[in-house]
C-alpha cells in the first residue's frame, strides 16, 4: 500500500510531472488552470512558506522516491475558515485504488488542525472522476468560483464542510 507523507524537494519533478501530465490528458494546459501556476516545479519550498498549508505526496510502497501522486491545501483569500483542496493528481497507474480518497482525508484531517471549517475545491467538466469523488466525498458544487479564485480556466467549484 502506498504511503503517504509530506512533499520533500526531491519530490518536485515528479510531482510536476504528473501534474502537466494529467492536464495535458485531459486537454487542459491551459491558461488559468494549475499547469501554469508559477509553483509548480517548487511545491515543497512553496507549501512550506505558506501559513496554514501543506502538501502530500503518495509514494510507491518500498521506494519512497516514487512518487505516485499529491495533493495539499492552502489559504482562499479573504476566507480565513476556508482552505483550498490543491493539485490533486495522480499517475495513471496509481488510479482506481482509492488512493485519491487517502489523499483528500489526508487533507481534511490537516486543514482541520489548522483550524479549517470549510474546503473549496475547483476542477473542471473534463476531469469527470475527479467530479464523482468531490460529490461522492459530500462536496456540494457552487455556481461560481470564490472571490479571486485565479484558476479562470475552470468551471467547476465545490465546497464541504469539515
Amino acid at each position: 500500500m502506498p504511503t503517504i507523507r509530506e512533499i520533500q524537494p526531491k519530490d518536485d519533478a515528479q510531482m510536476k510531472a504528473i501534474l502537466k501530465f494529467c492536464l495535458e490528458e485531459a486537454d487542459l494546459a491551459l491558461p488559468g488552470t494549475a499547469y501554469f501556476d508559477p509553483q509548480i516545479g517548487e511545491l515543497a519550498e512553496y507549501y512550506a512558506g505558506v501559513a496554514r498549508s501543506k502538501y502530500f505526496v503518495a509514494v510507491a510502497e518500498g521506494d519512497d522516491d516514487q512518487v505516485l501522486g499529491g495533493c495539499g491545501i492552502g489559504p482562499v483569500a479573504d476566507f480565513a475558515d476556508i482552505c483550498e483542496l490543491q493539485k490533486l493528481y495522480l499517475t495513471p497507474s496509481a488510479r482506481g485504488q482509492g488512493l485519491s480518497k487517502r489523499l483528500l482525508a489526508q487533507s481534511i484531517g490537516t486543514a482541520k488542525s489548522f483550524g479549517y471549517r470549510r474546503m473549496y475545491v475547483v476542477t473542471d467538466t473534463k476531469l469527470p472522476i475527479a467530479n464523482k469523488l468531490y460529490q461522492a466525498q459530500g462536496f456540494t458544487r457552487l455556481p461560481h468560483a470564490l472571490a479571486d479564485d485565479p484558476h479562470d480556466g475552470c468551471d467547476t467549484w465545490y465546497i464541504k464542510a469539515i
